[in-house]
């Protein structure tokens, strides 16, 4: 199963064009990708049964990739807090080779970090040809986060002149841009998802956590706080998706109020990115298939 071309173009951010994040639904898309729609249960389990369908896709995309290995896939995903970033990979990737896969979740920058430039820990984590890798949040942060709290700037060697702030957030999509350029250059391939939450969902999530008492260790006390700014979020992810939504690496704008539908979108972007590569599986010349012909011969002679 794949997705259609109309929800893929309904969900990515054209390159030069806003994001338009208000005018986004966070709870449903325009076109109707599922098949049919028969009240939230039924949608639930029919969405349930296209991430299921993209996962057995997935699974066979990822093994040709590993096997052709002339490229990698760079995934992205950007959120505000309880967004379903975690369950997203969960689900989305249950079916992949964990030899082929690498996530990495990007905390607060350390010492080492901080002495370099701000792109140089993604630098390190970068999916190698044949593999997938997953940043659960990214280098986006450092025009996201930082632009909302830029006292986190006080820590860095990387500073906006006086009166010339604009300039210093300009100059970081550029250099954003640059980097996804490099690395498509280079053969890898780039998905980054942005999953559109409503703070209404946001604030019944953080409820279910501190109801659930398995789920309370998830919840901090910096979420509420982070709420606060939930519109100046909202206005820096405008302004950096729509700066950094390009031919070699768009956005991907996902309704995120229903973890289902979330997670089998996602997992149809994937597919559908990997298939975009026209990978083969390798082919084995005529002289190396005849000494495995004889291998195969002399094993079923053997007792």
């Amino acid at each position: 199963m794949k997705l259609s071309k109309d929800i893929l173009d309904e969900l990515r951010v054209e390159p030069g064009a806003h994001a338009n994040l208000r005018k986004r639904s966070t709870s449903t898309t325009n076109v109707k990708w599922l098949h049919a729609r028969h009240g939230d249960k039924m949608k639930k389990e029919l969405a349930k049964k296209d991430l299921a369908s993209f996962t057995k896709e997935l699974k066979r995309a990822q093994e040709t990739l590993w096997a052709d290995s002339s490229h990698a896939l760079l995934v992205v995903l950007q959120a505000m807090d309880a967004a379903g970033k975690d369950g997203t990979i969960k689900h989305v990737m249950s079916g992949v080779n964990p030899q082929g896969c690498q996530v990495t979740s990007f905390k607060e920058p350390s010492t080492e970090e901080l002495n370099h430039d701000y792109l140089w820990r993604s630098s390190e984590s970068l999916p190698s040809l044949g593999n997938i890798g997953i940043f659960n949040r990214s280098y986006y942060e450092n025009v996201l986060v930082v632009r909302v709290h830029p006292d986190l700037l006080a820590k860095t060697h990387e500073k906006p002149k006086k009166n010339d702030e604009a300039s210093f957030w300009l100059d970081r999509y550029e250099d954003i841009n640059n980097f996804e350029r490099h690395l498509y250059r280079n053969d890898t391939r780039i998905v980054k998802v942005f999953l559109h939450l409503s703070p209404e969902e946001q604030k019944s999530r953080f409820l279910k956590r501190l109801d659930d008492p398995d789920k309370r260790w998830k919840f901090s006390a910096n979420d509420l706080t982070e709420r606060q700014y939930w519109d100046d979020y909202q206005r820096a992810y405008e302004e950096a998706i729509s700066a950094t939504s390009t031919p070699w690496a768009p956005w991907y704008v996902v309704p995120a109020d229903h973890k289902y539908d979330l997670r089998a979108l996602v997992g149809g972007i994937i597919v559908e990115e990997i298939d975009r590569m026209k990978l083969e599986a390798p082919h084995v010349p005529d002289e190396k298939l005849a000494s495995l012909n004889a291998a195969k011969k002399e094993l079923l002679a053997q007792p």
